[in-house]
C-alpha cells in the first residue's frame, strides 16, 4: 500500500461503473434509529434527501490491483487485488466495503474506485453512510447483483456496524438508498420505508422557508453516538424520556407535511431540537446556541442540527414572510447558506463506456 495524490494511469477499457445517491436533512426522530433504543422501543424518523450527492466511480482494470483514490481527501492507495485491505484510519469506510465485496463474491480482477463527496465527513447530512451506499451500488451494477434497496441499505448497515464497529443509526442509508420524503419506522431487524406523496405546493413551501447553513466545525457522530447509548444503558432517565418524545415529534411531524400545515411543522422543530439536546452531552455548545437564538429572534419558528450534533449543517424554518431576515441574522454571525433542493431520486446507477 502506499499514500500519494493521485494513481498512475493504468489502461482501462470497457465499461465504467457510476453510482449517485442523495445526502439527507433529518427533521426529526434521528437518535431512535439507534442500537438498543430501535431494538427495545422502535424507532421513528422522518426526513428527506436533497439535491447534494455522494458519486462513486468503478473503473475495471486487467492489472492485479485494487486503487482507491478520494478526491476529497486528495488521497490515493494501492493494493494488490488479492490483500485484505487494513483498517487503520484511511478510507477504512471504503475499504470495508472492498473487503466485504471481495469475500462475498470472489473478486478476482482488478478495479479502480474513485470517490467524491458534495459534503464532508462529520456535516450532519449523512455524507459517510451515503458514501457506502454509493460503493455497494456500484458494485451491485458492475456484479449484477439481484439487492433490493432495502437489502442495499442494510448491507450498508451492517458493514458499518459490524465490519468496522462504527456507532450509529440506520437512517442515512435508507434515505440514500431510496431518496424522496420518507417516514422510516425502526423494530428490532425490521425496517419500513413509507414514502410520503406531499403536495407540489407544500414542497415548494417547505423548501423556501427552510433555510439550510452551514455554521461550522464538525462532529463526531460515533462519538456523540456511544455516549447516548452508555446513557441510555445505564439508565439515564431523560435520555430515554427525550428519544420517547423525538420519535412522537416525528410521527407529528409526518402528520403537519402530509396535510400541509406547515406552521405547525416548523413549531414541531422546535420542539424537536429542544428534545435532542437533552439526548446526550456533546449535542449543541454556546455557537449553535446563540445561532439558534438569532434565528428564532429574526422570525425562525424553529429548527436543528441536521446530524447528531456539534457542528456542521443546521437548518430552520421561517415565518412565511421572514424567510430573507433570517438568512441575513444567520449570515451576520457567521454561517454560510447553502443553495440545495429537495430529490426524489436515490440509488441511481449507470454504465459509460471508456475506450
Amino acid at each position: 500500500m502506499y499514500p500519494s495524490r493521485g494513481c498512475p494511469e493504468v489502461k482501462m477499457g470497457g465499461m465504467i461503473t457510476r453510482s449517485r445517491v442523495p445526502l439527507r436533512i433529518s427533521f426529526g426522530g434521528g437518535g431512535t434509529d439507534v442500537s438498543p433504543y430501535c431494538d427495545e422501543y422502535g424507532g421513528a424518523v422522518m426526513n428527506a434527501t436533497i439535491d447534494r450527492y455522494a458519486t462513486v466511480s468503478l473503473f475495471p482494470f486487467d492489472d492485479k490491483a485494487i486503487e482507491i483514490e478520494s478526491i476529497d481527501y486528495d488521497t490515493a492507495l494501492k493494493y494488490d487485488v488479492d490483500q485484505f485491505l487494513a483498517y487503520d484510519g484511511h478510507l477504512d469506510l471504503i475499504k470495508g466495503v472492498v473487503n466485504y465485496m471481495r469475500r462475498s463474491y470472489g473478486i478476482g480482477q482488478g478495479f479502480r474506485l474513485r470517490i467524491h463527496n458534495d459534503a464532508p465527513p462529520g456535516s450532519g447530512l449523512g455524507s459517510s453512510s451515503a458514501v457506502c451506499v454509493a460503493l455497494i451500488g456500484a458494485f451491485k451494477h458492475w456484479l449484477n447483483l439481484p439487492l433490493t434497496p432495502y437489502e442495499v441499505a442494510e448491507l450498508a448497515y451492517r458493514i458499518e456496524r459490524e465490519e468496522l464497529k462504527i456507532h450509529g443509526g440506520k437512517q442515512d442509508q435508507y434515505a440514500a438508498a431510496f431518496g424522496g420524503f420518507n417516514f422510516i419506522e425502526f423494530n428490532g431487524a425490521n425496517t419500513i420505508v413509507n414514502p410520503l406523496r406531499l403536495r407540489s405546493d407544500v414542497v415548494y413551501e417547505l423548501h423556501h422557508r427552510l433555510i439550510l447553513a452551514y455554521v461550522g466545525g464538525s462532529h463526531d457522530s460515533s462519538r456523540i453516538l456511544s455516549s447516548q447509548i452508555k446513557d441510555m444503558t445505564s439508565g439515564r432517565r431523560e435520555t430515554l424520556e427525550s428519544l420517547h418524545e423525538a420519535k412522537e415529534l416525528a410521527v407529528a411531524m409526518k402528520a403537519a407535511l402530509v396535510t400541509g400545515n406547515l406552521d405547525d411543522f416548523g413549531l414541531l422543530l422546535d420542539r424537536a431540537w429542544e428534545s435532542k439536546k437533552r439526548f446526550t452531552e456533546g449535542i449543541t455548545n454556546p455557537r449553535i446556541d446563540a445561532l439558534y437564538e438569532r434565528a428564532k429572534s429574526a422570525g425562525a419558528l424553529g429548527g436543528k442540527v441536521s446530524g447528531a450534533g456539534g457542528g456542521g449543517f443546521m437548518f430552520f424554518f421561517a415565518e412565511a414572510d421572514k424567510r430573507y431576515a433570517v438568512a441575513e441574522a444567520l449570515q451576520e454571525e457567521g454561517a454560510q447558506i447553502a443553495n440545495y433542493s429537495f430529490t426524489e431520486i436515490g440509488l441511481h446507477t449507470w454504465g459509460v463506456r471508456h475506450p
